[in-house]
């Protein structure tokens, strides 16, 4: 995130789906640094991204992911399961795990690509995908056949939602299609390698036949939507890729390209039957939907919806 952004208690509160008050008690502790502008409590966005990325490492360092092995017919020592990505509906997702189950949710922010590789390594448990394909049009299945290869797996639906450019305010530039990223007065910041909006924009850059080293900023990165979305609002780039939720809580214009769609896929073993049973249930309960409707730029029409499954 841009040093020049910074947001206050209300809107961090907002982003990481805690209360205000647990808040206050981090920055009286002193493990969120914050500032005051009159009355008004502020946290720069570069502090922000630091304390969460504090918060992953120490969550790896503590915490080793169960391992997922298919010969074996035991069941897992731990309840812990490994969720990946990085969309809050993922942390909704685990609450609901954790009221339904005997399971616990533990999180990880690694990209739909790398997570999909982890998993066939025998690393994590639930890995959200949203991977563009450009040959087929398709999102999804095509990656995951080609790298699940010999294992069986259920992909179900999570959600739909939009995915596009980060512009600032008014589109200054006018930025709306793909090909207009060549402009070289048009500077962009990128997604890091692995993740689902990197992959969409590198199979656009190829339909389009447009060479990335023809993209001013391409080689630029960051780890997250809000990241991208903050550096477009600090105006330190002009555009980025990403979905429609972070443009809105940082307060940039949105331009939607595509609707991709947010899949889970779960490797079919004797110790997941009763997770991938758990995860049905709630992804077709009325309570799931309706939270993930309340918060807007979602749609659930498919969720719960099994896009494929071997046998």
């Amino acid at each position: 995130m841009s040093k020049e952004l910074s947001y206050t208690i209300e809107e961090v509160s907002q982003l990481l789906k805690v209360s205000k008050l647990t808040l206050y008690d981090l920055v009286k502790k002193g493990e969120l640094p914050a500032f005051r502008v009159g009355r008004q409590m502020r946290i720069d966005a570069v502090d922000l991204d630091h304390y969460i990325n504090n918060q992953k490492t120490n969550q790896r360092t503590n915490i080793k992911a169960p391992v997922v092995d298919l010969h074996r017919n035991d069941t897992k020592d731990s309840n812990n399961i490994i969720i990946s990505g990085q969309d809050m509906v993922l942390d909704i997702l685990g609450k609901h795990i954790e009221g339904n189950s005997s399971y616990k949710p533990l999180r990880s922010y690694t990209g739909s690509l790398n997570s999909l590789i982890s998993m066939y390594n025998g690393e994590g448990d639930i890995v959200s995908l949203h991977l563009f394909d450009g040959d087929t049009g398709e999102y999804n299945l095509p990656y995951i056949k080609k790298i699940l290869v010999g294992y069986p797996y259920i992909l179900l639906n999570l959600l739909s939602r939009k995915a596009g450019f980060y512009v600032k305010k008014g589109n200054p530039q006018n930025i709306t299609s793909w090909t207009d990223l060549k402009q070289n007065h048009i500077k962009m910041v990128n997604r890091e390698k692995g993740s689902g909006a990197r992959i969409l924009l590198d199979e656009q850059l190829r339909l389009n036949q447009i060479s990335p080293r023809d993209i001013n900023g391409y080689e630029r990165e960051e780890s997250n939507h809000l990241s991208v979305a903050s550096v477009i609002s600090s105006g330190a780039a002009d555009v980025g890729v990403g979905i429609e939720k972070a443009a809105k809580i940082v307060g940039i214009d949105f331009i939607p390209l595509i609707t991709e769609r947010y899949d889970l896929v779960i490797l079919k073993t004797l110790e997941t039957e009763q997770l991938i049973t758990t995860i049905k249930g709630i992804l077709s309960s009325r309570q799931f939907k309706k939270e993930i409707n309340s918060l807007g730029d979602y749609d659930t029409t498919q969720t719960g919806k099994i896009i494929y499954e071997t046998y």
